[in-house]
């Protein structure tokens, strides 16, 4: 199999339902993730994108039709299974410390590491190693509670580096910090998945965050609206309307620019994109 391009998460016809609820959490959901791309899971609050985490980590269990399955990297999610799986997926929350549970810093990176048997001089191997990537070995003998919310977040990080897993799933990983951390967190991921080759998805309310996905994943109230590339639905007004979604401020943007007769082409979606044309638009005339 090549590295990019084999489907390493497959959900087909996926269902769920909590108890005190009549409404399905998740409605007949069903899309597939290329090994090493990156995905963001978008819509308003209630639409299902945290019961999709926890359904994908095995944390709940959907309704069984027929049809319905969920493969992650060529191994069908059932009892059986579900160890294997969990190898498979490292999830980074939206608070770091209800994933603490060390005195340390390095004891808490070690912790996942300790429930695999990992032998110990191996362990401190990895430890060392993951701490390195997400430049917190300095920290490794502080406290988890001491350090600021992006240190508590590149400490979330390298406890999930140190299991080697295929997929990260970041659950509103950065939504808790301030936009300047957002960022910094945002592209150390994105280096370390450039270096790994890791499947990212990525749950978020943040769009300006979802423009550089590979693709996008709409919910609305536990339906898939559309999953396709960013540019592709953010140029699609009336879907981002019928989803509840706002627009990123460049395709505001964009929209007054195309209502006063500069229309921008499709494929600028960035700020600096969008500030550069300008400037050259200016230049023409």
């Amino acid at each position: 199999l090549s590295k990019m391009g084999y489907k390493i998460v497959d959900v087909n016809n996926i269902s769920y339902q909590y108890y005190d609820s009549s409404q399905l959490a998740l409605d007949h959901v069903s899309f597939t993730v290329d090994s090493g791309m990156w995905v963001s899971v978008v819509g308003p609050n209630g639409s299902g994108k945290s019961t999709l985490t926890k359904i994908l980590d095995g944390l709940l269990v959907p309704k069984s039709d027929k049809d319905s399955h969920i493969i992650i990297d060529g191994i069908k999610l059932s009892d059986n299974t579900l160890y294997d799986i969990r190898n498979k997926i490292g999830i980074v929350f939206q608070d770091p410390e209800n994933q603490f549970v060390g005195a340390t810093v390095a004891d808490d990176v070690a912790f996942g590491l300790e429930n695999r048997n990992i032998d110990r001089n191996q362990m401190i191997d990895i430890v060392t190693d993951s701490l390195k990537q997400v430049d917190m070995l300095k920290f490794a003998d502080k406290a988890p509670n001491m350090l600021s919310g992006g240190q508590k977040q590149r400490v979330a990080i390298a406890g999930v580096l140190a299991i080697k897993p295929k997929i990260i799933i970041l659950d509103e990983a950065t939504s808790m910090l301030d936009p300047d951390g957002k960022n910094i967190i945002l592209k150390l991921i994105k280096k370390l998945q450039k270096q790994n080759n890791y499947t990212v998805i990525s749950i978020t309310h943040d769009l300006e965050e979802a423009i550089y996905s590979d693709k996008l994943l709409i919910l609305k109230a536990g339906k898939v609206l559309r999953y396709d590339h960013p540019r592709k639905i953010f140029n699609d007004i009336q879907l981002l309307e019928k989803s509840g979604l706002d627009l990123p401020f460049v395709f505001k943007i964009k929209s007054q620019l195309s209502q006063m007769g500069v229309n921008i082409p499709e494929e600028i979606i960035g700020q600096k994109e969008l500030v550069n044309y300008l400037w050259q638009l200016s230049l023409k005339k």
